[in-house]
């Protein structure tokens, strides 16, 4: 399993605009097969910082969401909202792997 971090700068003016992106992708990113953990916008700190966090089985898999996130309707539409609206300065996609497992020493 992978999970992939996407780091975003975004317009700190614009929060409003990442909101409903964030909202768009909640539905949009499950239905094409990624399990999404969340997208998470400034609140203390940061106010240019946000994330997007889900986990796929594989980079082959990776592909195949791709694919489909890039013919889902939403998925579209989301993409031309991000271009159209200019609230996203820089996005950074990292895959990474679970190194902890199991979190807890057995008794």
């Amino acid at each position: 399993m992978l999970t992939c971090i996407i780091r975003y700068q975004i317009d700190p003016t614009k929060t409003a605009q990442f909101h409903r992106y964030a909202q768009n992708w909640g539905e949009a990113i499950p239905r094409c097969g990624a399990d999404l953990v969340g997208y998470f916008a400034p609140h203390e700190g940061s106010s240019t910082l946000a994330y997007g966090i889900y986990h796929i089985p594989s980079l082959a898999a990776y592909e195949s969401y791709r694919e489909k996130l890039a013919t889902d309707p939403l998925g579209r539409e989301n993409y031309a909202f991000a271009q159209s609206e200019k609230f996203l300065l820089r996005e950074d996609r990292t895959f990474l792997k679970l190194a902890s497992a199991p979190h807890g020493r057995p008794e």
